[in-house]
């Protein structure tokens, strides 16, 4: 078995990619009207989105009776604090929980929670 693409859901799947293809440095493949694929440059894990109707934006942190996030990216940077204005500038914003000091924790357009770490 082979793990090709992770889908990920999104009120507008089109609005989502293109801000993982600017976050990823990504290209689209697949472009449909509720369903966009982007590339995995490096042979690695494609990423999908797909509108959902209706859509209810993840809590984090986790609150009880709300939405769970069902999944999160982690996403490996050279330079925590680089990556982080870069995320701000492609159009995430910065998490209020920040639950460790070498993690940030960002949130797409969506709401889905992406952690930006620092291999050591």
């Amino acid at each position: 078995m082979t793990l090709t693409t992770v889908n990920i859901s999104a009120p507008d799947a089109r609005e989502l990619a293109q801000f993982y293809a600017r976050l990823l440095n990504r290209n689209v493949l697949v472009d449909e009207q509720d369903w966009v694929m982007l590339d995995a440059p490096d042979g690695g894990v494609r990423l999908s989105f797909q509108t959902e109707s209706p859509y209810e934006r993840p809590s984090w942190p986790t609150e009880p009776s709300k939405q769970q996030m069902m999944m999160h990216l982690e996403i490996r940077v050279d330079d925590l604090q680089a990556a982080s204005a870069h995320a701000l500038a492609c159009g995430s914003t910065l998490a209020d929980f920040q639950p460790q000091d070498d993690v940030r924790v960002h949130l797409d357009p969506a709401g889905h929670p992406f952690c930006l770490w620092v291999a050591s």
